[in-house]
């Protein structure tokens, strides 16, 4: 009885997996994949027959924005996690993915022969909680993206002003010569510069956007900058060597923990392995400990004790700083 009920529960968790796959290789398809010949996105709709104004309204839409660069949505932390994962999608196209999914997995359980509520439960699971760790996921992969190419792109920002170009033009050269995500991030602010913004502002609202600590430097050294003057050129140099040196320093930390964390891992891991392969090969092995009244209550507390062991061994091998 119990080999029959791990089969079905691992085809309820192979139907949502199948959903969830199906719906990442469309959008890599229809959407990612679009015009990938361009440096970046902005370039390659520029390529097109849209304008430059057209553009960055595009641009500032499919991530959740308003034409001004505002968050569009009363519920900011949600818009503001959609906009820092960088997904190139309307918000509810990206919602209505999800719901469809949750909407497929919840039938699937009810023709399968799961209740009701064990479907509904599903459902709500892929529609609401499964979008929220994808656009945490996708901000993370952007964030850690992002601050890799900021050291490069500030060094050619120097550069250019060394050669005794404005501030304006080495940007745009930043906009030209990098690839997504900075070089679309840095194209944003040149065009709402071209469209009468300052300077100041557009690196504001960059910093926003993409919500990395490094922007929010040259964000500030920008409008310092600006209105105390100063030599901008030794400025962005400066900060360059230092989120090199801090990404330098992170990386040094994440390779000196690395056995923690794969011990944390197999920790984790191994119970419920163990457990797996004994109801595989000896479903009996517990005898008739499953109708024992004190068994729900007892696994309940081995597993939020095993939660705070791992919660533990978490903090103990990250670090923020």
């Amino acid at each position: 009885m119990q080999l029959e009920q791990l089969i079905i529960y691992t085809i309820y968790a192979l139907a949502a997996a199948t959903a969830i796959l199906l719906i990442e290789a469309l959008y890599l398809q229809f959407v990612a994949g679009r015009r990938q010949r361009a440096v970046n996105r902005r370039l390659a709709r520029l390529a097109g027959d849209a304008g430059q104004q057209e553009s960055l309204r595009d641009l500032l839409r499919e991530r959740g924005l308003s034409e001004s660069g505002d968050y569009v949505s009363g519920l900011v932390w949600l818009n503001r996690l959609y906009v820092q994962s960088g997904i190139a999608s309307r918000p509810l196209v990206f919602a209505g993915w999800f719901i469809g999914a949750g909407v497929v997995v919840a039938l699937t359980f009810l023709l399968l022969g799961g209740g009701p509520l064990m479907a509904l439960v599903a459902g709500l699971l892929v529609a609401l909680a499964v979008p929220l760790w994808v656009l945490r996921r996708a901000r993370s992969r952007r964030l850690k993206k992002f601050e890799r190419q900021l050291p490069d792109a500030l060094e050619m920002i120097v550069r250019s002003l060394r050669a005794g170009h404005p501030t304006s033009v080495a940007i745009g050269l930043v906009s030209r010569e990098m690839p997504d995500p900075i070089g679309t991030e840095f194209g944003i602010v040149t065009d709402e510069v071209s469209f009468g913004a300052d300077l100041e502002t557009g690196f504001r609202k960059m910093a926003e956007r993409v919500g990395l600590e490094g922007l929010q430097l040259l964000s500030v050294a920008i409008s310092i900058q600006s209105k105390t003057g100063g030599n901008l050129s030794e400025i962005l140099h400066n900060l360059s060597k230092v989120i090199r040196e801090r990404l330098m320093l992170r990386m040094k930390i994440r390779a000196l923990s690395s056995e923690g964390r794969v011990s944390a891992i197999m920790l984790t891991a191994f119970p419920i392995v163990m457990f797996g392969v004994l109801l595989l090969i000896a479903p009996s092995y517990y005898g008739e400990v499953w109708g024992d009244p004190l068994i729900l209550p007892v696994f309940a507390g081995f597993g939020l004790w095993a939660l705070f062991g791992d919660l533990i061994m978490y903090r103990m091998v990250n670090f923020d700083f």
